[in-house]
């Protein structure tokens, strides 16, 4: 959410070009950073610029020298997906697995420090965020739970300051919830977006991915059951995770899926707001009744990628009240919620347990790296979303013990395939603002001018009123929108910018189901609208 309102629900048909760059080639998730009139953004392959905001002409450019080898051990080298600033250092995850200071006004190394070792599959796929004087850190797994983790550095000197392994250890507070499954096959990352930090409480919050191998057959050695279908299960696999930014410390956790069978991650963002409790029970499936309807709650929600709006106590992780969404279907992947405690069950009759097994199950990444928003005038939150599921067949010779085959969820209306949904935080009522046929990888970008800013992967950037979901201005651009939009002003102008480019998840699920729309791929650029000068 952005309070500048320059650009607003009367003007923003003005709108056109103001600048325009391509970017280098490769697999492109990033979100760029814009200080006091400089863009600064990650390209694929370890490149980091800085670019006058206003007219993207190239202030610096960072280009670090990876290994030979690193196609060997990593793929889509380079999807960045954030930078931080802090000082006069930006902060940058590089694929050969350093943390890099860069100074802000030349883009010269400042420090780095190396963290983890891309030869074992493992990359910095999440990016920074800065809390404390703290460069906080996530990553994919590689191959071994050694790296499951996410780190604490020094932001002045890139010192190790702690590190907190994401999945639980024989002998850790909830290492039996693996069952016999030796310590360094534990898998489970923090590889999505960077999660969020409460300053009253000094909490961090980050979102863990789904455990691996996908299926609980292959985990466990052709066991499906040797652990629980009730969480906890296999912890931090698909969780919520409580840190204290100063010590690393775990000050609760929440897990949402628990022993996952389906490649269903619940990474990525969490946003804070304060809300009334008062639930609709009419919308939302599972509310805890032991809380008081009408009390103001300081709340922490999260969209996991397989569906499904879930809403905590930010400081307790008391369970409040969770639903399925983007719609509610017989094939949503949690069967139950224990409303009084929150612990969270799945359906053993959609486990795999034999060859050529097959089961439906809602949704897949139905929102993965591409982020929502809350409006804090509206109390609501605006997220984007495909109405799709998945079909998954036992093939215990594949890696993951599973083929599968992403659809549109059955019975769904296909022009109705993508789309952009409104849910009220107090009641959890859901208002579909916008329905469309083409998928959309954009981010949600809301600001005080009543707009809401949303790119899909045909290339459309859309403004919708944020209140009565009507599209009030578009352009066509080249590329996948993908992820990035963001807004900020230069010299009392507001700009709006958008990336394009393929990002690596997601991108081809979507594509396969609406196989009419014709899109140019691997198209990285830069483009930024603003109103006319006068």
């Amino acid at each position: 959410f952005s309070p500048l309102q320059q650009i607003n629900r009367d003007n923003v048909n003005g709108l056109t070009l103001a600048w325009t760059q391509d970017m280098h080639p490769g697999t492109q998730e990033n979100i760029p950073l814009v200080h006091q009139g400089v863009m600064f953004i990650a390209n694929p392959r370890a490149i980091v610029q800085a670019r006058n905001a206003a007219s993207g002409a190239l202030l610096w450019e960072y280009r670090r020298e990876l290994p030979d080898d690193i196609e060997k051990y990593i793929r889509a080298v380079g999807r960045a997906r954030t930078l931080a600033l802090y000082g006069n250092s930006v902060y940058y995850t590089s694929p050969d697995g350093y943390l890099l200071a860069l100074d802000a006004a030349s883009g010269k190394p400042q420090w780095e420090t190396l963290v983890q070792d891309y030869r074992t599959g493992t990359q910095h796929t999440t990016g920074p965020m800065i809390v404390k004087g703290k460069v906080l850190t996530g990553r994919n797994c590689g191959d071994t739970r050694k790296y499951c983790f996410i780190a604490a550095h020094d932001a002045d000197t890139g010192k190790e300051i702690w590190r907190f392994h994401t999945t639980a250890a024989p002998g850790d507070a909830g290492g039996d919830t693996w069952g016999e499954m030796p310590a360094d096959l534990r898998l489970a990352s923090p590889w999505g977006l960077p999660g969020g930090y409460d300053a009253q409480n000094n909490i961090v919050f980050w979102g863990i991915a789904n455990p691996s191998p996908h299926t609980r057959y292959k985990r466990h050695d052709g066991k499906p059951f040797a652990v629980s279908l009730s969480a906890p299960s296999e912890l931090y696999s698909n969780s919520t995770l409580a840190l204290n930014p100063d010590t690393g410390e775990l000050k609760w956790y929440y897990q949402h899926l628990p022993g996952d069978d389906w490649d269903s991650d619940y990474t990525h963002e969490r946003i804070l707001f304060r809300s009334t409790f008062d639930p609709d029970p009419d919308t939302v499936k599972w509310i805890n009744p032991n809380v008081t309807r009408g009390e103001q709650r300081d709340m922490i929600v999260t969209v996991g990628e397989p569906g499904g709006v879930w809403v905590l106590d930010r400081a307790t992780g008391d369970f409040l009240w969770a639903m399925p969404f983007p719609y509610d279907t017989p094939d949503f992947h949690i069967a139950d919620i224990d409303v009084e405690t929150g612990t969270t069950s799945i359906s053993r009759d959609k486990v795999l347990t034999r060859e050529g097994e097959q089961h439906t199950t809602c949704f897949q990444n139905t929102k993965s790296y591409w982020p929502m928003a809350y409006h804090p005038g509206e109390n609501a939150l605006y997220v984007p979303y495909h109405d799709a599921c998945v079909t998954r067949t036992g093939n215990f010779a594949a890696a993951n013990g599973h083929s599968r085959v992403s659809h549109a969820r059955q019975g769904s209306d296909p022009d109705a395939f993508a789309g952009l949904a409104k849910v009220d935080m107090t009641s959890g009522r859901v208002t579909h603002l916008h329905t469309q046929r083409n998928p959309g990888n954009g981010a949600i970008l809301l600001t005080a001018g009543g707009l809401v800013f949303w790119g899909d992967m045909s290339g459309t950037l859309y403004a919708i009123d944020s209140g009565a979901g009507e599209i009030l201005w578009d352009a066509s651009v080249e590329g996948i929108i993908q992820t990035s939009t963001i807004t900020y002003a230069v010299d009392g102008r507001q700009y709006v910018a958008i990336l394009t480019g393929d990002g690596l998840s997601g991108t081809y699920g979507p594509l396969s189901m609406v196989p009419e729309l014709k899109v140019t791929r691997e198209h990285n650029a830069i483009y930024v609208f603003a109103l006319p000068d006068n």
